[in-house]
């Protein structure tokens, strides 16, 4: 698709692409610790996996993963005391609500995609007017599947009447990679966000490698 069909729509992932939450994120991991007497960790090493949300906060700040016995409990913990606080720090990375006001200034339809529960990508969304803009939003229980499945880039296609194969998707992670060429998308990595505990980000296959959400706007010819 990148390489003979001009893009006409473009799907971002939200954490660690559109907005900075790892703050929020980092910040109710430190929380859970301090009320259980344990040190807050260094900011540092929390943000890398905010990209994982529930599952990488508790994985990084007590060694739980999915399967363990306190899993479940501490999850469920996580996002109550989440929900509380989630909009106390989390900010639209640096020009991002200039690349999104030239969206809908020159009539690009976009939407967002996220794995992020609509519990609390709507509320985040609402908090910010230039996520308002949105065509779409796709939380991680909007269809039965979550990313790097592509059902969810799929699903926010159809409600945008959009040909995936002109569509784009930006993100930080590799899932996010995986679903758009599942979806027959243009994977476009965003090299400002988490990236995460993996391989770096050039080696993910992606389309393009944006440093900055402004080169976005540059290969649509926008800038």
């Amino acid at each position: 698709m990148s390489q003979h069909l001009a893009p006409r729509a473009l799907l971002f992932d939200l954490d660690g692409t559109l907005v900075d939450s790892a703050p929020d994120l980092a910040g109710t991991a430190n929380d859970m610790r301090t009320q259980r007497g344990l040190a807050p960790l260094p900011y540092g090493e929390l943000r890398p996996h905010a990209g994982s949300g529930a599952r990488g906060m508790l994985g990084a700040a007590f060694g739980v993963v999915p399967g363990h016995a306190s899993f479940v409990p501490l999850r469920d913990e996580f996002h109550d005391r989440y929900e509380a606080r989630m909009l106390r720090l989390t900010r639209l990375f640096d020009s991002v609500h200039a690349l999104l006001d030239t969206l809908v200034q020159r009539a690009v339809p976009w939407g967002i995609v996220t794995n992020k529960s609509l519990r609390f990508a709507q509320p985040l969304a609402l908090s910010m007017p230039a996520l308002q803009g949105a065509a779409v939003l796709v939380g991680g229980d909007s269809t039965p599947h979550t990313k790097p499945h592509p059902a969810p880039l799929l699903e926010a296609a159809r409600q945008m009447g959009q040909d995936p194969a002109r569509c784009v998707y930006v993100g930080d992670d590799p899932r996010d990679m995986q679903a758009a060429r599942a979806a027959g998308m243009a994977a476009w990595a965003a090299a400002w966000g988490y990236l995460g505990p993996h391989e770096p980000v050039h080696a993910w296959g992606a389309d393009r490698v944006l440093l900055h959400p402004d080169e976005l706007l540059q290969f649509l010819d926008l800038a």
